[in-house]
């Protein structure tokens, strides 16, 4: 006991070197608190947190957010062991205090930042995430958060009452306003995409100008991350679903079905009325069968009306090759097993163009599945263009080399060679 005084009346004598002395007991009791705190405590806590019910949320164990706080301690200890250090002055006390201060704030702001971030990753968790994704906001709270903890740093470094600083803040309210505007406008549209269910995470969508067309993988406060069907990804700005067009998948994805709208090109110069061998045999399809003694029936009534009149075939109703086969198509198309029956579902001719007749199919396939749903259609289209010719139809196509060499005929005239070709003159004969 009598050493230590003598030690301390040995310190006092040498000011500086006590001061120094000080210092380092200071920093050394601050080293060992971090170090308790974090390999005791932390660590306790985190195997606390693993085996409880919260341990689900691996988030919530894995994140800095207890390590960040833990540096709290180390700080507070600076802070108020400061001031008994002998011989220092009090600019180095403020100094100290100040610069412990504004660590402790940028840490707290830190730690908050961390904890929204273990909310977003638990809420995302959730089944019905997708349909409310919050990321937009917490990444709003995390800005209002560092704007706090950016003006209370700056108080604390300068020593003054954050109050000052805000006061001046209202002459800086353009200037913000600038710097922040894209902020500003993004926080409107994703309040405005969430509160209207514009998009969600897995919705199919089509933004033609940004040449954007694929799911949405992620939706924050300034863009929106869209993976194209090539795998590729385009990050739009989150405003530009307010003021640029985009169409949305989704509701053909939840009606269950898919619109199938095709054409096929019928050469006009194909199309008659049918004769009787022709509609005998047409009598061969079980889709027809019906249609026909219908459609006849019908055609027998309204000419025998005509009297005189319906002995002349141009006055008189007949059955036509390209109404059959719309015929058809409709039966076709309610007998299908994977076509949807309770939605729209017609072929029609549309107006005629100089390419052919375009006869449309304007029906929905019971699945939305891509795949499936390309199946289903070029099954349709296989089996239309193959059973084409039975109702004598032909589809129309720009000529090709072998319809050229169709065309051409199998033999010509030979030609006298003293003739020429050219001028039709007879060269003079070689001496």
């Amino acid at each position: 006991m009598e050493s230590y005084y003598l030690l301390v009346d040995w310190l006092e004598n040498h000011p500086h070197l006590y001061t120094v002395v000080g210092l380092f007991l200071l920093v050394l009791i601050a080293w060992i608190a971090n170090w308790l705190v974090k390999r005791i405590l932390v660590r306790g806590v985190y195997r606390i947190l693993k085996t409880s019910q919260l341990g689900r949320y691996s988030s919530l164990a894995d994140s800095p957010f207890i390590r960040r706080m833990a540096n709290i301690v180390p700080a507070i200890i600076l802070s108020t062991g400061i001031v008994v250090i002998p011989n220092i002055s009090e600019t180095a006390v403020t100094v100290v205090q100040n610069v412990t201060s504004a660590f402790i704030v940028l840490t707290i702001a830190l730690g908050l930042g961390s904890l929204l971030t273990i909310v977003n990753d638990a809420y995302s968790k959730r089944p019905d995430a997708h349909l409310k994704p919050i990321k937009g906001y917490i990444q709003v709270l995390k800005i209002a958060i560092f704007a706090i903890a950016t003006i209370l740093i700056i108080a604390s470094l300068i020593d003054r009452s954050p109050l000052i600083l805000l006061s001046g803040l209202g002459a800086m309210a353009a200037v913000l306003l600038l710097i922040f505007q894209d902020t500003l406008l993004s926080l409107v549209a994703s309040v405005q995409i969430n509160s209207n269910d514009l998009i969600r995470v897995g919705d199919w969508i089509e933004m033609t100008p940004l040449n954007a067309d694929g799911d949405v993988i992620d939706i924050a406060l300034h863009t929106v991350k869209v993976q194209n069907w090539d795998k590729t990804i385009s990050v739009i700005p989150t405003k530009r679903f307010l003021t640029d067009p985009f169409k949305n998948w989704r509701g053909m994805q939840e009606s269950g079905g898919r619109r199938i709208k095709r054409s096929i090109l019928i050469d006009q110069q194909s199309i008659h009325f049918l004769s009787d061998d022709e509609r005998k045999k047409l009598h061969r399809f079980s889709l027809m069968d019906n249609y026909l003694q219908q459609k006849q029936k019908d055609i027998d009534e309204w000419n025998q009306q005509l009297a005189e009149w319906g002995k002349e075939p141009v006055n008189t109703r007949r059955i036509t090759n390209i109404g059959s086969f719309r015929a058809y198509v409709n039966n076709y198309l309610k007998n299908h097993p994977s076509i949807h029956q309770s939605y729209t579902l017609m072929s029609r001719q549309l107006e005629p163009t100089a390419n052919g007749l375009p006869l449309e199919i304007y029906c929905f396939t019971n699945t939305t599945n891509w795949i499936e749903y390309e199946g289903i259609a070029s099954d349709i289209f296989d089996h239309m263009l193959a059973i084409l010719p039975e109702f004598g139809l032909r589809v129309f196509q720009q000529p090709n080399g072998f319809d050229m060499r169709e065309l051409r005929p199998q033999s010509l005239p030979k030609q006298d060679p003293e003739i020429s070709p050219a001028l039709g003159d007879t060269p003079e004969k070689a001496p």
